[in-house]
């Protein structure tokens, strides 16, 4: 999977659950190929659609997309 790929398909999925998810039920629902997410694809992604990681219940993080996700490309 490409960078792009993962971004468009976590970003779409992140539009579509205006509350956020967790790293967890993105792997899951999207049925991502990874472990733990790339860190250098996060940063990206922070700056590409507005990325954001917000501390959830336990250790999870919930990511959301600012404003509706900026761009897509």
């Amino acid at each position: 999977m490409r960078y792009e790929e993962f971004r468009d398909a976590v970003a779409g999925e992140l539009r579509a659950n205006r509350d956020g998810l967790t790293w967890a039920q993105l792997k899951r629902r999207l049925r991502l190929p990874y472990r733990t997410p790339c860190y250098e694809w996060l940063a990206r992604m922070e700056k590409d659609v507005g990325l954001t990681r917000e501390p959830g219940e336990g250790r999870a993080y919930v990511w959301t997309v600012r404003g509706g996700g900026g761009t897509s490309r």
